[in-house]
């Protein structure tokens, strides 16, 4: 899977070369470039940003570096093209099993007050938000996106199965999770989980699901 990052903060993304996705990159399972947008502005100073018409407090990223950007990174439109924007559709792990699908994806990390609509109306096919909620820049949801579609890249996280019983894979939150010691500090480990009934650590383990979701996401119930 190829994924571009068009960002005036390239240096934030240097967290993906470590861990699982650095593994997966060294592999070629995953092919992540990102793209320095004030490299791609005509102004002298290499200026991104200006005041916004109609007045308002702050700025807006011009139109000019990102429409470039965009295309030199993407010259003939083959990547699914994505605003990370708080205006966008709200990402869920439906969405994010969508996006696997794709060979590949641009994500334009907007900064300041955000970018000027004609550059979304020309060149982004999608805005995309990661909740109801605002951050200074699309940087930390464009490396969310990533890291969560990037699980479903294959191979990626060594086994086939491991995104099958985690949260939201059913629609309900993962059941409580234990690994040794067996006691620990006088809490124990549910006996049920060493009595090696599998039957019975299945029921156990839906039970928790079902009392977790109720508890913390009453919304997923509904």
């Amino acid at each position: 899977m190829k994924i571009d990052i068009l960002t005036i903060f390239p240096e934030m993304f240097d967290s993906l070369k470590v861990s699982l996705l650095g593994k997966a990159t060294e592999k070629n399972l995953l092919q992540i470039s990102t793209y320095d947008i004030r490299e791609y502005s005509t102004d002298k100073h290499h200026k991104t940003d200006d005041y916004t018409f109609g007045g308002g407090a702050g700025m807006i990223m011009t139109p000019q570096p990102i429409h470039d950007c965009i295309n030199s990174a993407d010259p003939t439109h083959k990547a699914l093209r994505i605003y990370m924007s708080p205006k966008g559709k709200k990402l869920d792990q439906n969405l994010v099993k969508q996006l696997a699908q794709k060979d590949y994806i641009l994500l334009l990390c907007g900064h300041y007050e955000g970018v000027d609509q004609r550059v979304i109306d020309l060149d982004i096919d999608m805005e995309l938000s990661i909740g109801d909620y605002v951050l200074t820049g699309g940087e930390i949801p464009a490396m969310a996106v990533v890291d969560a579609v990037a699980r479903y890249v294959p191979s990626v996280l060594g086994s086939e199965n491991a995104t099958e019983v985690e949260s939201f894979s059913d629609g309900l939150l993962e059941y409580p999770q234990y690994t040794r010691p067996q006691n620990f500090l006088g809490k124990e480990v549910p006996s049920v989980l060493i009595s090696g009934d599998h039957k019975k650590i299945a029921e156990w383990r839906k039970e928790q699901s079902e009392i977790l979701t109720k508890k913390n996401r009453p919304d997923l119930v509904k």
